[in-house]
């Protein structure tokens, strides 16, 4: 499995935007489905936004969605800088990941 982990913050401006275009990726995922991905999103309350991405270690289903790359096409607009990529371990998982 890998996971990767994303932060960043958006401009106060656009976080309502982006949280409308996370949302339209979860859809699209719900309706399709995708076996080997697993995805969260959170926002805080400081506007920032972490994404915790696991795959099975097969290719990406992400950049294949539409409401992903609509969600992609413009970040560099909607946030204060860029985003934070990071290969993530879980230490201890609490039924939080459903494993």
């Amino acid at each position: 499995m890998k996971r990767t982990l994303i932060r960043y913050r958006t401009k106060p401006e656009s976080t309502g935007e982006n949280e409308r275009l996370i949302q339209n990726v979860f859809k699209e995922l719900h309706a399709q489905a995708p076996e080997g991905v697993r995805y969260i999103a959170l926002k805080l309350a400081d506007g920032s936004f972490v994404h915790l991405v696991e795959n099975d270690g097969g290719e990406s289903i992400l950049p294949k969605l539409d409401a992903f790359r609509k969600f992609q096409a413009d970040l560099k607009e909607r946030v204060m800088e860029q985003p934070q990529v990071n290969e993530a371990t879980i230490v201890g998982d609490y039924r939080m990941l459903g494993a």
